[in-house]
Formats: C-alpha cells, structure tokens, sequence
C-alpha cells in the first residue's frame, strides 16, 4: 500500500470497460486525438460478460455488436442448430476475447488510453487499484458513467427469495457441474430463463422434467426480421414497413398488438395467455417450437420461498420434489433506471438512445459529442429511452425510436454517419451515399413522414390508453 496520490490528466475518464464503454472509447479514439482513461473493477474487459453463464450467447446477430471499428465474428450464416439459416451469434468466451483484443491490438497501441483493471473508482475523479495505489485523474472534458446501465446477472447476488437448507438452487453458471436431476425447476421468465430452458433441451431432457415459473409472460420478437445483410435486406424492410402499418391501422392497445403479432414481428408462446412483459427478447422459430413444449408453467406471481417440498408464490404454493435442481434466473439484466440527461457539463452518462441497441448508442453518444458543439444540441439528439419491462413500453419505446430516428434524418451529416455504422441496426433502410443528393433527400423526406405518422398514432394510443385503466 502506498500512501502518495498519483495524478493523471486526460480528456475523458471512463468508469466502466463493458460493451457499452469499450463501444464510446472506440469511436472517440476513432473519430478523434482525445486520451482516455479506463477504469474497471473487473480483470478484463467486457463487463457482465466476464461473469455471465458458460453457455449463454447474444440474443441478437454479431454483426451489431460490439465496437463500430472492429467486426465481431465472421459474419457467417449458422448452418446448424435452432439458428441454423441466420447470422451467427457470438458465444459468452468469443465475447470476452474480442473485447480483450480489442483493448490490446486497438486501444492500448494508440498511446492515447491508459487502462486500469481490477480497480475501484472513488468518485471526483479518483480511483484505487488492487495493488492499492490511488491515482486523481485531471479530467479535461468529461467524466464518462458507463455502468449507468450496468447489467446484473445472477452469478452476481444471492437468489432474491428464502431457499431452505438441503435444497440446490444455482445460478445458471453452476448448471453444467450437475448430474442428472428428476426435475429442473427455471425460475424467471427472461432472457436467462430462457436460455437455460433450451440448454436443458438441447442435452436432450424431456420437457416434461422441466417446470417454468414465470410471474408474466413476455412478447418475443422472431430474430430473423432483424437479420443485417443483403441477404435479408428485403424481409427486413418489409418487417419494419409492417411494423408501421401496424400502427397506423391500431385502434388500440390490444389491437396494436394483435397486429403486430398476426405480422410476424412479436410472438408469444402460449396463445391463450396474453403477454404482460417486453424486455426485448428474440427466439428464432426452431427456438420458439422448443420453448413451447414446456407445459408444466407454473402463473403464480414471485418466488416467496422454497420450502422441501413445497414452492411458495406470491399468488399460492405448488408441490416440489426435494430433489429437484432449482436454477436461479431472476437477475435483472437490463436494469429499469430512470433516464437523466446524457450531456451534463462535465459529465457523461451512457444510456440507450435506441431501444435496446446499447452498443450502438453509446458509439452514437461518442460520434454526437465530436460533431456538435452545444449540450443542448447533444441531448436534443441524445434523449435516452429507458429499458422496457412492460407490454405497454414496446409503444413508449417505438416511439422514442421513432422520435429520435426522426431527429437525426433532419441532418444530412448524421444521416450519413449512420447509413455507414456497422453498429446501426437500421442502416439497410436508409439510402446509400451513392444516390443522387435530390433523389436521396426525397427518399429520407418520404421515410420522416412515415415515421412522423407513426409516432402520433402511437402518442395517440398511449394517452387513450392512460385515460382507461387496464
């Protein structure tokens, strides 16, 4: 332990190496001369995919994750398997070597970054590593929150609920180390939830040995209407056109959502029970056939306690046998916090501009803090969109996205940027460089209107909806 402070000065100190962090450092090293400062408590870039269960992968295609500069995977098509026919999708280890690659082969050889691991940020700019030395930084422009959103799986806290002595009840990281059980009880109907359902199906357990308890059932969306490629540019324009004739059709709530379902863009796995959750999820079909053989569901509200034999629920108990291997899904990987304004003087704090694109927000966030000049200009086009949880926040989130995308086609220059980011999941349907300028305005005017449309259809139907409760 030393008793000294040493100093540092840079542009921008970063608090945080996940996606989101290592996705602004990338493009403000990319599009600029500014020094970073990188903070983290964890040993190696990549945030909660550093703690995350050995089998998970990313929900959505590789193709749009990770840092703008730096493909991630090979942009393969999946020929086996229940993704077989889409764009791949990078595994938890693939992941942690890319973000580990790219702070070594990118942003240390810049001599522009300096990172520190396994170190704990201090607030006002101070920070202490594991050797225990405390560094201040002298920040020249902004600190930068990027655990904002920092995600919690469930390697990292205690199941939220009382477990009685005797019983195993696991995070999803330990379920690999286990023999063979009668009975697998998931508990959380997420994301996790749901890749631990289909890891058990895939090693061949028959799905009557599995019972799923899920406090509310969520809309899904089928991964192959949002395929990047040439491939799928056709599907995908017709899926997001569908999407807003949808909308524009609506004449409520309930029948938004009847249409976009009879459309292919949202699924959900049993048709006699109506989805009360949106957090984002995708299956591909295969995916979606498998999860829907699972038939012991148990509808019963939270997880109170697990007793011997008995799972108590917020709504009733249900019988269990004191064998059975309880999986642990509850964590809150996308957290619920409130937006804040992401440009404020001398600090920064990372959010999703785009629903659930926060790779690619954050890039954007990087790109917006060079190319303008004025705060207020940066959080006009900056304005966060919090994660969704409810049904109803698929409408609060499609038309924050609406809104924004409408903000950023009104500059031509920012149009541009985005029709070339790799990260921009949306950039097959913007016109390329190559159009004439009057033939390419005309098309992004045609492409507002229809936005703009959609955007009051949906303002419409959430102030018709709050004025008749549910």
């Amino acid at each position: 332990m030393t008793g000294s402070v040493q100093r540092l000065d840079t542009d921008y100190l970063v608090i945080g190496a996940g996606a989101m962090g290592m996705a602004f450092a990338d493009t403000v090293i990319t599009e600029s001369d500014a020094r970073i400062v990188i903070v983290d408590r964890a040993h190696q870039p990549g945030g909660h995919w550093t703690t995350a269960y050995p089998f998970v992968r990313l929900h959505q295609p590789s193709a749009y994750y990770g840092v703008n500069s730096r493909p991630l995977g090979h942009n393969t098509i999946d020929v086996v398997g229940w993704n077989k026919g889409l764009n791949e999708l990078a595994p938890v280890g693939e992941i942690c070597a890319y973000f580990d690659a790219v702070m070594q082969q990118q942003f240390l050889p810049t001599g522009r970054v300096e990172y520190f691991p396994m170190s704990d940020y201090l607030g006002d700019g101070r920070f202490r590593t594991l050797a225990g030395e405390e560094y201040a930084v002298d920040v020249r422009r902004r600190i930068v929150d990027a655990t904002y959103l920092r995600a919690i799986v469930p390697s990292m806290r205690p199941a939220p609920y009382d477990v009685a002595p005797g019983i195993d009840c696991v995070p999803p990281n330990e379920l690999p180390k286990f023999g063979p059980r009668e009975r697998y009880v998931i508990v959380g109907a997420g994301k996790t939830g749901m890749d631990v359902c289909l890891w058990l199906l895939r090693h061949g357990v028959d799905p009557d040995r599995l019972t799923w308890i899920k406090p509310r059932d969520s809309w899904l969306t089928d991964r192959a209407t949002l395929q990047p490629g040439p491939s799928f540019i056709k599907q995908f324009r017709d899926n997001y056109g569908a999407q807003l004739e949808a909308i524009d059709a609506a004449t409520s709530i309930e029948d938004l959502f009847d249409r976009l379902e009879a459309a292919g863009t949202l699924l959900r796995l049993d048709p006699q029970v109506r989805p009360l959750m949106y957090r984002c999820a995708t299956v591909s079909q295969p995916e979606f056939e498998q999860l829907r053989r699972i038939k012991d569901v148990v509808r019963m509200g939270h997880v109170q306690r697990i007793e011997p034999t008995t799972i108590v629920l917020d709504d009733g108990s249900v019988t269990s046998s004191p064998s059975a291997l309880y999986i642990d899904c509850t964590a809150d990987g996308a957290p619920q916090r409130s937006a804040t304004p992401v440009f404020d003087g001398g600090n920064l704090a990372l959010q999703a501009v785009r629903g659930c694109q926060q790779v690619f927000s954050a890039a954007f966030i990087a790109h917006v803090e060079f190319a303008y000049d004025c705060d207020d200009t940066k959080n006009e086009l900056c304005a966060p969109i919090p994660h969704p949880d409810r049904d109803v926040d698929w409408l609060r989130l499609t038309h924050s996205d609406l809104r924004n995308f409408q903000r950023w086609l009104d500059d031509p220059d920012l149009t541009d940027w985005l029709s070339t980011t790799r990260l921009n999941l949306l950039a097959d349907l913007l016109p390329p460089l190559s159009h004439k300028p009057r033939v390419r305005d005309r098309v992004v005017s045609m492409f507002q209107n229809k936005l703009n449309t959609a955007s009051e259809q949906l303002e419409k139907l959430l102030t018709d909806a709050a004025a008749v409760p549910r």
